[in-house]
């Protein structure tokens, strides 16, 4: 088996150049000792460069065709190659239950679930690295103010320190893609609680979001299931606001208000 044929169903776009794939597989320096799982290896370009760490990898790929390629010209990673969907992958099964770090040359349709899952299972995973496409890139490393600071920026930001390391772009990929890449890194800062109740955090960001025009007085009103909240909870300043303008902080501050006042309007009703 010389080489495996990119398919379009899967988002492939095999990176080419040597020494953007080695500064890649080196961001996970960043956390020293610890394991390694690699999404969506492909033909192994960051491969190759990972397992020279001294330091447990395994890669995980859905794809049989790149299975099998691996698995001939990696004989030394061949019990550490899982053929699985990493989405559906139950990551405490991994390393023992054992922290790792995620890395990878992300396939830029399913980027942004691979991050929910990360967040999901953050407690694992004190580093993630790895290239997406630039344009998500740029907005899970935006800050508030900015156009494209949405969702994932205060997502991730809330709980990893967020660093937008290089643009990478189109030619160095075979086939190449119509847009350019970026590699990011993001470590775990030492927020072990956010002061909130973390699921309505989550939904409110979602919701606010999701009417980002819209000031926060407007946008809100659906978490109250027609029921009108209290003057006083919008006369808050956060209530002319609009998403985009907000710190994590004001989230977890709008969080707790919104809490308070779902409380109060469950016990008026009949």
């Amino acid at each position: 088996m010389k080489t495996v044929r990119p398919k379009k169903h899967l988002g492939q776009h095999f990176l080419t150049d040597l020494n953007i794939a080695k500064a890649i597989a080196d961001t996970v320096d960043a956390c020293p000792g610890v394991p390694v799982l690699e999404v969506g290896p492909g033909m192994g370009v960051l491969t190759q460069f990972l397992v020279t760490k001294d330091r447990d990898v395994r890669v995980v790929e859905i794809d049989r065709e790149s299975v099998a390629y691996l698995n001939e010209n990696f004989p030394s990673l061949r019990d550490n190659i899982i053929g699985d969907d990493f989405l559906r992958m139950d990551l405490n099964a991994l390393f023992g239950g054992g922290s790792f770090v995620l890395t990878g040359n992300y396939p830029y349709d399913i980027s942004s679930q691979i991050f929910f899952k990360m967040l999901d299972n953050k407690d694992l995973i004190p580093c993630c690295t790895g290239m997406i496409q630039r344009e998500v890139a740029q907005r899970i490393a935006s800050g508030p103010g900015n156009k494209s600071y949405g969702i994932l920026s205060v997502l991730i930001q809330a709980w990893y320190n967020v660093e937008y390391l290089f643009t990478v772009y189109e030619n160095v990929f075979n086939p190449p893609p119509k847009v350019k890449s970026a590699v990011i890194r993001m470590t775990r800062n030492d927020v072990v609680d956010l002061g909130c109740d973390e699921k309505l955090f989550k939904r409110i960001v979602k919701t606010v979001f999701n009417q980002r025009r819209k000031m926060l007085r407007v946008s809100l009103r659906q978490l109250f299931g027609g029921v009108v909240p209290s003057a006083a909870f919008f006369d808050s300043e956060l209530m002319t606001m609009r998403p985009e303008q907000l710190t994590i902080q004001q989230f977890v501050e709008l969080t707790n208000a919104v809490e308070a006042e779902l409380e109060k309007t469950a016990q008026c009703k009949p």
